[in-house]
């Protein structure tokens, strides 16, 4: 009995000797169990998610509606009346900055573009209403903090074609390129500094694409800004009215009798341009119906409105004011560098019995050699009324919809 006790109890010894020398030489790494459901995968890496960066097509497409090739700003296909010698040199395109439709695309958005304001609610466009010829029908115009403009703002439409280059009623821009930043700085207007104005644009993201399009990198300054906004307003050319068409139709024949107009129009049209009649056209001259510069035009008996007096400093100015186009004049009520006309009818009758004898009055509007008195067209109400009919041909439809010059932006 014994001896089966010693046995037993050196057998349990040798076990627990080789037990223990096997845990030291092979030790078990201890294997979690997976819980029920669950897959166990331990070559699985764990997955990356990646993101496309977007491309420059699809960054512009989230802002605004672009068309994916450039609208034609550069080369419209112009009538003949307005590629003839007379015309082109009422061009005031000065040669380093000539249209571009990526840089006119570039003005377009800057055009509408509330950013360009101090408090993000006024843009260009909110005082120059393409149905409006580009003009405001408010008498005055309201600007970032509500505050009205002292003058009427005045349609923009073949602005392009003003000898003397100058801008504003006053002209006191001396270039369009001058002008467009005179708004975006007016306290009253949109109230911005080009300091701040920069990096605001800057944070936009379109703007780099768009800069980069139109000037060969992503650099934004207000000098850019200026030659952009330059280059749509002066691609703003209106040439498709029904007096456009007349005289493609007379093809160099009588433009004094147009085979499209009515008998009204007609008649119109030639007291327009007759001198021993109305003569209009000696101050809107040509077809285009443009002013050749800033000039006196009898609204009042004594200065109320310095106007370009107030530039030049010389009281022979005083009183004077730009001549602007008359094309689409007849969406762009009211009339005047005050906005004091609501109709065409009373800016007929003004130059029919209401011219003041100021003593800057131009002297085409007196009554001739001798006669210092304002001049007296005595004009029917018929005639008053096709002067009126005539005026009213000058509306080009197709420009006020042309989708080139609409707000681009999505809403």
């Amino acid at each position: 009995m014994n001896n089966w006790i010693k046995a037993t109890t050196l057998l349990v010894a040798l076990c627990l000797t080789w037990s223990c020398e096997m845990e030291e030489f092979s030790p078990i790494e201890p294997v979690e169990v997976p819980t029920q459901g669950t897959t166990q995968n331990t070559n699985e890496e764990t997955p990356t998610t990646t993101t496309t960066p977007l491309t420059n097509a699809e960054i512009l497409a989230k802002y605004l509606a672009l068309p994916g090739n450039e609208f034609n700003y550069s080369n419209p296909n112009l009538p003949r009346h307005f590629t003839n010698g007379n015309t082109n040199d009422l061009d005031n395109t000065p040669n380093d900055n000539r249209i571009t439709n990526t840089t006119a695309t570039l003005g377009r958005v800057l055009f509408y573009d509330k950013n360009l304001s101090a408090n993000n609610t006024i843009a260009c466009a909110s005082c120059h209403l393409q149905d409006k010829g580009f003009s405001d029908p408010a008498q005055f115009s309201t600007g970032f903090e509500g505050g009205l403009t002292g003058r009427q703002s005045m349609g923009l439409a073949n602005a392009r074609y003003y000898a003397n280059g100058r801008f504003f009623w006053d002209e006191r821009a001396t270039t369009l390129e001058d002008q467009t930043l005179m708004p975006i700085q007016d306290h009253i207007e949109m109230g911005m500094t080009l300091e701040d104005l920069v990096p605001k644009l800057q944070a936009q993201e379109y703007y780099g694409i768009l800069f980069e399009d139109a000037f060969g990198n992503e650099e934004v300054s207000s000098d850019r800004i200026s030659l952009a906004l330059a280059q749509f307003v002066r691609s703003m050319v209106s040439y498709q009215s029904k007096y456009d068409q007349g005289l493609s139709m007379a093809n160099g024949g009588n433009v004094n009798q147009l085979p499209n107009f009515s008998t009204l129009e007609n008649l119109g049209l030639q007291i327009f341009t007759n001198p021993q009649r109305g003569g209009c056209i000696s101050c809107h001259t040509g077809p285009l119906q443009t002013g050749i510069g800033a000039q006196n035009n009898g609204l009042d008996l004594r200065t109320v409105d310095e106007g370009l007096g107030a530039v030049t400093g010389n009281a022979m100015d005083e009183g004077k004011f730009k001549s602007p186009s008359l094309r689409n004049i007849g969406v762009t009520a009211p009339y005047m560098h005050d906005g004091r006309f609501a109709t065409l009818l009373e800016v007929v009758e003004h130059y029919n019995s209401g011219v003041q004898a100021h003593p800057n009055l131009d002297p085409r509007l007196r009554g001739g050699r001798g006669n210092p008195q304002p001049r007296r067209l005595n004009l029917s109400d018929q005639e008053k009324q096709a002067l009126v009919a005539f005026l009213n041909t000058l509306t080009d439809e197709t420009f006020l919809t042309d989708e080139k010059f609409s707000d681009p932006f999505i809403n």
